[in-house]
């Protein structure tokens, strides 16, 4: 380490590790992995985030996290393990995959991206005492936790540490109901004989918003958190691909303790969100959080701030907010849920979510299996909207990328699949929007496509989806700054969006046609980086190199990708409604591929 790089800092750290993990690799290793990899993505890893934790590093059996609160490290770490218990107790006992987990407060040493020190020590030999499932704490973390959490701990004494000079005063937490907790398992929630059966979950994703509390003694307030709830239900409604609980049913739970799970069967969703609201002078704090009710995980979290001074504005602001952050993410949690799936009995609905991490790919290859999947689950269901838009979506990509021989057939087919797609469902916002994006890339008039798509917007104001259309709608026009701006509010609706690229490179275009080349390029970089396989970047890329009088790199880098005039480049004039932009970006090619050609 460097001493002029050497940091240092207070902080809580969490280790974590997985108990017997080369058994389970032996007995399992494919079949493990899978549900580790799912496991952290959708459990742990959006419980630390949730959390405030920082993720420094994990192996394959092992995690070191660093939190700037015990509190928040405890909650996490309980969090995880009540998680896991409700998995595990759906398998076999040898199939169970148990963490232990320590926590230590204490100065870390910090170098690049690594943590160093006693503290981190100390950390890891509390995870080595845990039993498997549990939670162990330092004397200086427990001291952090009295009065402020709901969960007992039981005194363990001092223990020697290896490698540690002095003995650590040592507690282990205790869950649930504070009975001591055994390596067989969480206590169940006890269910009466008279208990109805839980409902059957629809095939879509199924969400209830619970009533906010409101941690404010006067009833204006109450009556502030019952109106946002309902705002949120209307707004979450307006989803198609959501399955939402009225709000007569949710407000049944109003002022009761509740079991996220048990809300769960007794809705018949697979999604809570619930909240707060409080008040303090004239500013108003709104806090949410979505629950996967048959683990108790939770999915996401966000605050809300904002003044009194127009309590409708701020209703709407946070339900627009919750609602598109909300959908996108129910989203990729479905498509993982779907991907874990057998093969065999699948609905259309599962062929559809099978299909899009295919169509993310963006490889040729990947989008005709796509196409396959998509085939099949219109067969399954022939009205089905957004599995219409799709196929449409996967034959503009052949037709864009240059991915198929003949394009007058893709172009056709598009085009078949997209009218299909208005027929069916032409009040889904998802599917409108996806079919106008499609039918964009055979070059239909792009001013009926925008009121295709702005009439979506209407009907839906928080589908990020319909915004990333709705700029390239006005990319192809020449509304280069209005272009930007839809961009970026499509990617304040989905900030966690796992693919960012077709959204940088459209506002890189943006920026080449203003003559931002400076801009252009470090945006269209960024994007090249992500997904070097979508063809527009690079031929941008290549154009906006000589635009800065870069001709030397603007052909070497045309060459390595293989751009080279005529073929699926031609798209550019074909999608470009402006002629000057056609002119620009064309000419621009066209000097950045001479010498590739000459060579």
């Amino acid at each position: 380490m460097s001493a002029e790089r050497l940091e240092r800092r207070r902080a809580a750290v969490l280790a974590g590790a997985i108990d017997g993990y080369a058994r389970l690799i032996r007995a399992d290793e494919e079949g493990v992995l899978t549900r580790l990899k799912t496991i952290r993505k959708t459990l742990v890893e959006t419980t630390i985030v949730a959390h405030r934790g920082r993720i420094v590093k994990a192996t394959g059996d092992s995690m070191l996290v660093e939190f700037a609160s015990s509190v928040e490290a405890a909650r996490s770490a309980v969090e995880v393990q009540r998680a896991m218990a409700a998995q595990n107790s759906e398998r076999a006992k040898d199939a169970w995959i148990e963490f232990r987990t320590g926590i230590h407060l204490g100065d870390i040493m910090i170098d690049e991206n690594d943590i160093f020190g006693d503290c981190v020590n100390i950390a890891v030999r509390l995870q080595n005492l845990a039993d498997p499932g549990g939670v162990c704490i330092s004397d200086h973390v427990y001291r952090q936790l009295r009065g402020k959490v709901d969960f007992p701990c039981d005194d363990l004494g001092p223990q020697p540490l290896k490698n540690i000079a002095e003995p650590v005063r040592v507690w282990r937490i205790k869950f649930g109901d504070g009975k001591r907790f055994e390596r067989e398992g969480f206590a169940q929630i006890p269910s009466s004989a008279g208990e109805p059966p839980a409902l059957e979950l629809p095939d879509k994703p199924s969400i209830a918003v619970l009533p906010f509390e409101s941690t404010g003694a006067d009833s204006e307030q109450d009556y502030f958190a019952d109106g946002l709830v309902e705002d949120v239900i209307t707004a979450l409604s307006r989803f198609k691909s959501l399955f939402v609980i009225a709000r007569n049913s949710s407000f049944t739970y109003k002022g009761k303790t509740t079991d996220i799970r048990q809300v769960g069967r007794e809705l018949g969703v697979r999604y809570v969100l619930e909240g707060s609201v409080r008040r303090a002078d004239q500013r108003l704090r709104i806090t949410g959080q979505l629950i996967d009710a048959s683990t108790g995980a939770r999915l996401w979290a966000e605050k809300f701030d904002g003044p009194m001074e127009d309590v409708f504005e701020l209703q709407d602001k946070v339900a627009s907010s919750v609602a598109g952050v909300i959908d996108p993410l129910l989203l990729d949690t479905e498509i993982q849920r779907a991907l874990e799936q057998p093969t065999s009995n699948l609905t259309a609905y599962h062929f559809y979510l099978r299909s899009l991490p295919l169509i993310r790919a963006w490889s040729p290859e990947a989008n005709l299996q796509a196409i396959a999947l998509l085939e099949r689950a219109v067969e399954c269901d022939p009205r089905y909207g957004m599995a219409l838009a799709s196929l449409a979506l996967c034959h503009a990509h052949n037709l864009l990328n240059g991915w198929v021989k003949d394009a007058a057939a893709e172009r056709e087919l598009t085009i078949i699949w997209a009218r299909r797609a208005l027929e069916a469902a032409p009040d889904d916002p998802s599917t409108v929007t996806s079919a106008a994006g499609a039918l964009m890339d055979t070059g239909e008039n792009i001013e009926t496509l925008k009121r295709l798509v702005d009439g979506a917007l209407t009907r839906n104001p928080s589908h990020a989806f319909g915004w990333l259309w709705s700029g390239w709608m006005r990319t192809v026009s020449g509304e280069s700054d209005l272009a930007i701006t839809h961009f970026e509010t499509s990617l304040r609706l989905d900030p966690r969006a796992t693919r960012k690229a077709f959204h940088l490179t459209g506002i890189g275009m943006c920026h080449f046609f203003e003559s931002r080349f400076g801009e252009a390029s470090r945006i269209l970089e960024i994007s090249f980086n992500e997904l070097p396989s979508y063809s527009l970047t690079a031929w941008f890329l290549a154009a906006t190199y000589t635009k800065m009088g870069r001709l030397d790199e603007a052909r070497e880098f045309a060459k390595r990708q293989g751009i080279a005039p005529g073929g699926a480049w031609l798209v550019i004039g074909q999608l470009l409604g402006t002629a000057a932009h056609r002119d620009m970006a064309l000419s621009a090619l066209r000097l950045a591929t001479n010498e590739a050609l000459q060579s």
